[in-house]
């Protein structure tokens, strides 16, 4: 794409050189809009990769202010990034779209309603404390969501936050905290895990499953003083110093236990997290305190199955039963990650199954299914649908956000179909607990193999 950046105008911002040259990187083949998933619900070439880039380069380029219309296009973009992964030019469309979401922020002013909202978002769901006081807050308000839901201008948001909401909190885990979790015998490796934000409070079995997992097989694991939020929520609504502010705790977390008995690697077990924090070196690029620092971060960061598989797993379970494999966004357009979680899967016994329209979105996105209700509840039906036709006892994923949209799918069907982080599965296998949504879903443990020698 020929682009008509003025000396002046690239040397405006800092961040405008890398987003010129991604913009002469697109050639308008149009391969993107094949796996779109708003233009493929919309039919609108506004809605589209190829769409929203003419729009971008347009208002980056003169140095326009954000205008409805183009907000209203940028902020139905799920940042899904199926386009990455099927653009044959390389197309770095994240790193422009999260120039563009930031540019609308300083430029744009927002509806009272939707600045409020936004403001609301990022002020808890950040915050484990506060995050968890929100949910406990909504349980006696989600039987009236459908009421909520017909007021004016602020309902159908309301109605989907409430519809989100869990019906029953887990009980707060004994993880919390800046701890370490030595392993029972020598240890073999030393890993940093990611607490997160969301996670610990809506599904704290992860982590713990993490850390059994992890445990089991030599390797220690610790959760650093000063870690949290990775800034992924604020970031992708475009709140770039709220983004940075996140990134720089984590960084100087990870770095000090780098710098102290060191890490392996730093792990994280929500892909969408994973995707941020693999991208904190661009992020600090033009921040000399923190560029190599972060650098180094993102070298050292991995999702929680791509360190699995360097180790040697050894399931103990017979767990031959079909479970779908729902490989989220930013696990495989995000990361790169495709067929890693299936084979460690697959390898404890599992018989993966592969799901129609794998490539499409459920409409989590992070806020998505809050901000864009409507377009993220067509989706999350669409992948409700393709799952339900492979028959499978369970669905396995690796984000936290798809889990939760996709279980909201289930239920509304009526069906009981359990959505289970891929760790859970793995830690079961080899010898850990039966997970909470397996057991309430009716399926039953599975005897030790050894213990079932001893009872015959």
């Amino acid at each position: 794409m020929q682009t008509n950046f003025t000396p002046e105008r690239l040397a405006s911002d800092p961040r405008m050189p890398a987003s010129e040259k991604i913009l002469r990187t697109c050639v308008h083949c149009g391969f993107c809009t094949a796996t779109c998933p708003t233009y493929l619900l919309l039919g609108d070439e506004l809605d589209s990769p190829r769409g929203r880039i003419y729009l971008i380069k347009d208002m980056l380029e003169n140095g326009k202010p954000a205008t409805a219309e183009v907000v209203k296009h940028i902020d139905r973009c799920l940042s899904c990034l199926s386009c990455m992964t099927t653009c044959p030019s390389g197309v770095h469309y994240m790193h422009l779209v999260d120039h563009a979401r930031a540019h609308i922020e300083e430029t744009y002013t927002r509806s009272w309603h939707d600045r409020l909202l936004r403001k609301v978002l990022a002020a808890i769901l950040p915050y484990p404390g506060r995050f968890r006081a929100a949910m406990l807050a909504a349980l006696p308000a989600k039987p009236f969501a459908p009421i909520l839901g017909v007021l004016p201008v602020i309902g159908p948001r309301l109605k989907a936050m409430l519809a989100l909401a869990p019906a029953r909190l887990p009980t707060r885990s004994t993880m919390e905290g800046p701890q370490s979790f030595p392993p029972p015998a020598a240890r073999t490796k030393r890993v940093a895990l990611l607490s997160g934000c969301a996670q610990p409070v809506l599904d704290p079995a992860i982590n713990e499953a993490t850390v059994r997992l992890l445990n089991r097989h030599g390797v220690e694991v610790v959760l650093p003083k000063g870690e949290g939020c990775c800034g992924a929520l604020v970031h992708h609504m475009g709140q770039e110093h709220d983004a940075l502010s996140f990134a720089r705790r984590n960084i100087d977390a990870w770095m000090a236990e780098v710098e102290g008995e060191g890490l392996d690697a730093i792990l994280i077990t929500a892909s969408g997290c994973g995707t941020t924090i693999k991208d904190y070196g661009f992020m600090f690029r033009n921040e000399p305190a923190y560029a190599e620092k972060a650098a180094q971060v993102s070298g050292l960061a991995k999702d929680v199955t791509e360190f699995l598989e360097t180790l040697e797993l050894s399931a103990v379970r017979d767990v031959a039963m079909p479970i779908a494999y729902h490989s989220a966004c930013s696990m495989q357009h995000g990361q790169q990650l495709k067929d890693g979680p299936k084979r460690l899967l697959s390898g404890a016994g599992f018989k993966v199954k592969e799901v129609p329209e794998g490539h499409i979105c459920c409409g989590s996105a992070g806020v998505y299914n809050i901000l864009q209700p409507e377009i993220a509840g067509r989706l999350r039906d669409r992948k409700i649908g393709n799952i339900e036709r492979t028959k499978p006892m369970l669905v396995a994923t690796g984000n936290i956000g798809c889990m939760t949209q996709l279980a909201k799918g289930f239920s509304d069907k009526g069906a009981t179909t359990p959505v289970v982080h891929t760790a859970e599965l793995l830690d079961w296998a080899t010898g850990g607990p039966l997970p909470e949504k397996l057991a309430r879903a009716g399926i039953e443990d599975r005897p030790i193999r050894a213990q079932a020698l001893a009872a015959e």
